[in-house]
């Protein structure tokens, strides 16, 4: 696990690892902050020409449909970085149609991973190490310059992170909506990232079904007041629903931009104002439409020994994962924030294409407030 972490880090300052699988080893550098000389660097150390790596979002934005996750585009000799990045995240690129995209390697496929997880753009340089290369990679791994891991450990880390939970501090802060109010933190093991359960009320007064919002960190909204979205506002109506109940649990967690993190949502964001809605502006990215999984928020439940509750959300996958996840749902209860004509089109954009149970809001005029309401959860 701790390899995997260090070789995140290292992809995160712009440091090429080295990724073992099948029978071959493959250099890795991220596309993101790749210069010419990085590029340059890379086919020296590695003796091959590199190649880059994509999604497969990112692929069909390109024009190219593919059954794989992730597949490899060449990189010709004459390309320079620029172009390369611009394959990777340009909103009108298409490939030349004698283009010839191969199905990603398990070490390419790695590599992605390991963006994602660093909240990089998922999009990679790799270059196989060739035989005549091979002992230079591994000195510079022996005299610790390079950080050398197998494929395998990123899947297992990547699947089996959540676990790694740990509770790591508390303390009582009075909020304006609901003043017994209590934050417990949460760190994950790589320690990029921490989440918060806000335990609202007394627990040992709690209902039996115990309220719970799932809410995903947005700085701009929560912390600023964007316009562009309803967060801010959900989360404030989540403490005064849950305080209004009795009580419960609002899980702040680390997910920005659904998943992809602050600065590929502010990236985002600027192809959202060239016309894009939310989800095509994260594929434009090489992201699908939600890149967030709940295993974090199961193991807080967990921890908190919570299995019955009732759930505050408009996002059916947040139902389905909480139930898939071994938590009962007894029901489910809509939270909103107002409509404006700022972010009408990426409330439009979440009923639409992800299902987001919106009707209610998007049937009123901008600017209204709109109450919650009961669905019962069907079983």
């Amino acid at each position: 696990m701790r390899q995997v972490e260090r070789a995140i880090f290292d992809l995160r300052r712009g440091l090429p690892v080295l990724v073992r699988a099948e029978g071959s080893d493959v250099m890795v550098h991220p596309l993101e902050g790749c210069d010419d000389e990085a590029l340059a660097a890379l086919q020296a150390l590695s003796g091959s020409q590199p190649t880059l790596a994509l999604t497969r979002h990112r692929l069909a934005r390109l024009g190219v449909e593919t059954e794989h996750a992730a597949a490899l585009l060449p990189i010709d000799a004459a390309d320079t970085a620029e172009e390369v990045i611009a394959w990777a995240s340009a909103e009108d690129q298409r490939l030349p149609a004698d283009s010839r995209p191969r199905a990603a390697s398990s070490g390419a496929q790695a590599a992605l991973e390991m963006m994602r997880i660093g909240l990089l753009i998922p999009a990679a340089v790799v270059a196989d190490v060739t035989a005549e290369r091979r002992a230079q990679v591994e000195a510079l791994v022996a005299e610790g310059s390079v950080l050398a891991l197998p494929a395998e450990q990123v899947a297992a880390y990547a699947e089996h992170r959540s676990h790694f939970l740990k509770r790591t501090s508390e303390a009582q802060i009075p909020l304006s909506h609901a003043e017994e109010s209590r934050f417990v933190m949460f760190r994950e093991a790589d320690g990029m990232r921490e989440h918060i359960a806000i335990l609202i009320g007394d627990p040992q007064a709690w209902n039996d079904a115990v309220p719970v919002r799932l809410h995903s960190a947005c700085l701009t909204g929560d912390l600023f007041g964007s316009l562009r979205c309803d967060c801010g506002e959900q989360l404030r109506e989540s403490v005064r629903a849950i305080d209004e109940r009795g009580g419960g649990v609002l899980l702040y967690l680390a997910q920005e931009g659904r998943g992809i993190g602050l600065a590929n949502k502010l990236r985002a964001y600027t192809l959202q104002d060239g016309g894009l809605d939310t989800v095509d502006a994260d594929q434009v990215l090489g992201f699908g439409e939600d890149e967030r999984t709940y295993g974090v928020a199961l193991e807080m439940l967990e921890q908190l020994k919570i299995q019955r509750i009732e759930l505050l959300t408009n996002n059916p996958e947040k139902l389905n994962a909480m139930a898939q996840g071994g938590i009962e749902v007894v029901n489910r209860r809509g939270v909103y924030g107002k409509l404006t004509r700022q972010n009408r089109r990426y409330l439009d954009a979440k009923a639409k294409r992800a299902g987001h149970w919106l009707e209610e809001v998007l049937g009123q005029e901008s600017d209204s407030r709109v109450a919650p309401f009961k669905r019962p959860v069907t079983k």
